[in-house]
């Protein structure tokens, strides 16, 4: 299933990359969300399925739900409609529902274009987080979402679970932690890749980054009582909960004003884990033959890294304290 609200610059490639793989889904469905512009012509034009909505259902989650009910196979797939697939991607996701216990799984994912300083720094972030953190989630069981821009379930249980949630400006995330509420397994494996396109600009990316950090925080207040039983899920919820209101207050309150007071010098505080960073980061994009490009990538990363945190204290200070949720669902990439 392709969610699209006006994605006729990018819903051919994603189409096509589906209509490529090495295991061919037995049936493509585009939801045009009442789009605007050719759409749901160039769905019909490359030969797949297309629903449209009798309004517009507001956010890519409530587009999903809506077409839920006319999928007929085992398995349904979520791909966004600016993101491709590499050709053996589905192949490689689906060993992990060999185990019945398994609900959803997700594949690794990485800019499909690293041009601009917020691409390159999405880069890193996602060398970051796929190659290191994600890997070590999956090996307690409980990776931290499963990506909303490509999993695969099983439509039953899916269904059982009442499909994506709109209560929420991050429906995988929300998805993935009522998943674990059931008792269900989620599993990642990283070989299993996917290209969206990133923001390429600052106003792409600040619609993101409002979306992602109003999302987490409600995902927090709305299953942190069931988190406090979910061992494993508690802590790594809990440290990068912490970790977003620690690490954002120190870069955007505390250094500048210690570098100020007492020495300039402080500022090189922003690069002390930069070690840290740089070792999973060139890891990856050594296997990947991208070791010059991680490098030059990496100043884009801590700038991203700020610009982060100046989001995540923003939502903090809307969602907990200012009672202004984010309730409308504004698409960036």
């Amino acid at each position: 299933m392709i969610p699209a609200y006006n994605e006729a610059d990018s819903l051919a490639d994603s189409i096509r990359s589906l209509q490529r793989q090495t295991v061919v889904p037995g049936a493509i469905i585009v939801i045009d969300d009442c789009s605007t512009d050719a759409t749901a012509e160039i769905a019909s034009a490359l030969g797949v399925q297309v629903l449209r909505p009798p309004q517009n259902t507001g956010s890519k989650a409530g587009a999903q739900s809506f077409a839920l009910e006319s999928v007929r196979t085992e398995m349904v797939m979520a791909l966004d409609a600016d993101t491709t697939l590499a050709p053996d991607a589905i192949e490689l996701l689906m060993p992990a529902f060999a185990d019945s216990n398994v609900t959803a799984a997700c594949g690794s994912v990485l800019p499909r274009y690293v041009r601009t300083l917020w691409e390159r720094g999405r880069y890193v972030e996602y060398l970051l987080a796929f190659g290191f953190f994600k890997r070590v989630q999956d090996q307690y069981g409980r990776p931290l979402i499963s990506s909303g821009c490509f999993s695969i379930y099983r439509t039953a249980e899916l269904r059982a679970l009442g499909g994506w949630s709109t209560r929420t400006m991050a429906e995988d995330m929300d998805l993935t932690w009522t998943m674990y509420e059931a008792g269900k397994k989620v599993r990642f494996l990283p070989a299993a890749l996917s290209y969206p396109i990133e923001p390429h600009n600052f106003g792409f990316m600040s619609k993101q980054l409002r979306r992602w950090s109003h999302g987490f925080i409600q995902n927090v207040r709305l299953h942190r009582r069931s988190l406090l039983r979910l061992g494993y899920l508690r802590s790594i919820v809990a440290v990068a909960f912490w970790d977003a209101v620690l690490a954002s207050l120190a870069y955007l309150v505390l250094i500048p004003i210690l570098a100020i007071v007492i020495d300039p010098l402080i500022l090189l505080a922003y690069l002390i884990d930069a070690p840290v960073v740089m070792v999973p980061v060139l890891w990856q994009a050594a296997e990947r033959g991208e070791v010059r490009r991680a490098l030059a990538a990496l100043p884009s990363f801590f700038v991203l890294r700020i610009v982060n945190g100046a989001f995540m204290l923003r939502a903090l200070w809307d969602e907990l304290i200012a009672g202004r949720s984010l309730l409308v669902y504004e698409k960036g990439h």
